[in-house]
């Protein structure tokens, strides 16, 4: 591999499909071989937690915030262009989670650039409670976003086969088997993607976008960034399952869907992360589980569901002020995205 010409390799996929996760094991199998990678996250708003997980584990990010990919392509090639620097063999690229038309709006823009990079072919990944969700209680919007992803797939991942070994395929889909957290199916990935043998972006939408900006208005965005210092030291650990656990709890009891709710936890003794992508669901957590009592923590709270965006902000203000200390630095971000206006669109004549 080329460091003066890398691979952009875009991974996409609905929200808490595991795409951060992928791209992070998919990183260690390319250093064990020694090649260098780095990754560009992407956001609606700021304060992204995986960024900061991302640096955690070692990998060399950058990030496109304050829109998609798509609104913000100019700064989606400055980012790869600042990453250039660390002379990556692979840059691995994460939409929004509730963005589609990649194929029109980034993967054939990037294919512009052909001098400078080689575009793999385009991956979206499925979580199979995500899909089976859908089918057993339908949701217009939700189903709109995921479906017109499915769509432009060049490459379909059903992902978390080591919390779903009996997940089923995908209609008209041919379709490749995942575990970030085991391994399972992650170099053979990689060997398909960076073999040169697909086309990136081939499948280009039909897509009607004013379809679209409804579908992604229907969920509420909330990032937040706040230091907490605890009456007596406490554990990261101790901090952040409470914490999860009551805000999946309110807002289950009010009926609030969770596409993904994630809190980052970063201390003196270490970090943790924990995430759920729906209401009720055990969470899966990373990072430093025996870290030892701190006096300051650091947290980061990420938050995607159907909702009115001042509803769950008046949920997560609440939880807060049950926090046994006292939190600073508080910023606080809640939203729904605005109507996507792509920089650019390249449609086949």
């Amino acid at each position: 591999m080329n460091p003066e010409r890398p691979w952009v390799v875009v991974v996409g996929g609905f929200l808490g499909a595991g795409k951060t996760t992928l791209i992070l094991t998919a990183a260690r199998l390319l250093a064990q071989k020694g090649l260098r990678s780095a990754v560009i996250l992407n956001d609606q708003g700021e304060e992204l937690i995986d960024t900061r997980y991302a640096e955690m584990n070692g990998l060399t990010a950058g990030e496109v915030t304050g829109g998609c990919f798509c609104c913000k392509f100019s700064k989606l090639l400055t980012a790869m262009e600042d990453l250039r620097a660390h002379e990556p063999e692979v840059i691995f690229a994460e939409p929004v989670g509730s963005c589609t038309d990649i194929a029109a709006t980034v993967l054939a823009p990037l294919r512009e650039e052909f001098e400078r990079y080689r575009l793999a072919p385009f991956t979206v990944l499925v979580d199979p409670s995500r899909a089976a969700a859908l089918k057993s209680n339908p949701d217009a919007n939700t189903g709109f976003l995921f479906e017109k992803q499915l769509q432009e797939a060049d490459l379909v991942c059903v992902t978390k086969t080591d919390l779903y070994p009996d997940a089923v395929g995908i209609p008209g889909a041919d379709v490749r088997y995942l575990s970030a957290k085991t391994g399972q199916g992650v170099g053979e990935w990689l060997n398909e993607i960076l073999s040169a043998d697909l086309r990136a972006g081939a499948n280009v939408l039909e897509i009607d976008y004013e379809q679209y900006a409804r579908a992604e208005a229907a969920l509420a965005w909330l990032n937040l960034s706040f230091a907490f210092r605890p009456e007596s030291p406490m554990a990261p650990a101790s901090v952040v399952g409470p914490l999860l656990e009551r805000l999946n709890g309110a807002l289950t009891a009010t009926g609030i869907a969770i596409a993904h709710l994630k809190i980052m936890d970063c201390s003196s003794s270490g970090w943790l992360k924990a995430a759920v992508c729906a209401n009720e669901e055990e969470p899966v957590v990373d990072g430093d589980l025996d870290a030892s009592p701190a006096e300051v923590h650091e947290l980061l709270l990420n938050l995607r569901a159907t909702a009115n965006p001042s509803h769950i902000q008046g949920i997560v203000e609440k939880e807060l002020g049950f926090l046994n200390g006292s939190v600073s630095r508080l910023s606080l971000d809640c939203f729904s995205p605005a109507p996507p206006k792509p920089e650019r669109r390249i449609v086949p004549d």
